[in-house]
């Protein structure tokens, strides 16, 4: 989809969860202002830089997040959200996704075509180096994961990406952890949601340093986490007795 799409509507909120990233967060949260969303909400985890100074100057509202995890920030910027807000968007802060592109992100969900709507970074144009190849593999093996199990084919595990908020409610999201983008995904695979993917790509970030993939260190105790919270989700799925969904086929 064509990132000339028109301007996104005032009910779409767009949460960055964010540690330690001044030098990008001011640009990252203008250039989504700018988009025209409705409001953006910035949560620090307690950054000991101007990481939350510098998003609330650029006009988004800060949350501080005094407990670390990935999950655990986006459900306080989920907390923060206005009842205004029907759509979500989440995107990185980092500098690495391209704010220009979420009117193609919004599009299927503001058509009627989708629920979820995936950026892929696979399908998209990516700056060399802009993705460690544990980045690469772990969405993959993920997609692969998920297909096997419910029929839906995806082929990143992309911060960037977009759901009805009433979808999102009900989908009972619990990870605290760097699992919560897998949880979305199978949750919502689980539930025989309308998905679509759109090709994003991505950036070389322009500051801060990754949590997931900086060293092989990192990466490997994100892996064990992703493998980890996939094994106990299925089960919970499983136990809970959740109807098989029928095969669907993101576009």
């Amino acid at each position: 989809m064509s990132s000339t799409s028109a301007a996104p509507p005032r009910n779409v909120g767009v949460i960055i969860p964010c540690l330690e990233e001044e030098d990008a967060i001011g640009a990252c949260v203008a250039a989504v202002l700018a988009t025209g969303v409705g409001e953006v909400i910035v949560v620090d985890g307690q950054s000991r830089d101007l990481t939350a100074e510098r998003a609330a100057a650029a006009g988004a509202t800060v949350v501080i997040e005094p407990m670390r995890g990935y999950g655990r920030a986006m459900l306080s910027g989920l907390a923060a959200l206005s009842p205004t807000s029907t759509i979500v968007l989440f995107i990185d802060g980092d500098g690495s996704d391209r704010p220009e592109l979420i009117p193609a992100v919004l599009a299927p969900i503001e058509h009627g075509h989708a629920d979820f709507v995936l950026g892929s970074r696979l399908r998209g144009e990516r700056e060399p180096g802009s993705l460690a190849m544990s980045q690469l593999m772990a969405g993959q093996l993920a997609g692969l994961l998920i297909r096997l199990l419910y029929g839906v084919r995806f082929t990143d595990m992309s911060p960037f990406r977009a759901i009805r908020r009433d979808v999102l409610d009900r989908l009972g999201m619990t990870e605290t952890s760097f699992g919560w983008n897998l949880e979305m995904q199978m949750r919502v695979a689980a539930a025989g949601l309308r998905v679509v993917e759109v090709p994003v790509g991505q950036r070389r970030r322009a500051g801060g340093t990754s949590k997931v993939a900086g060293n092989w260190r990192s990466a490997g105790r994100a892996a064990w986490v992703l493998v980890r919270s996939f094994c106990r989700l299925a089960w919970r799925l499983r136990r809970d007795g959740r109807p098989a969904p029928r095969p669907l086929r993101s576009r």
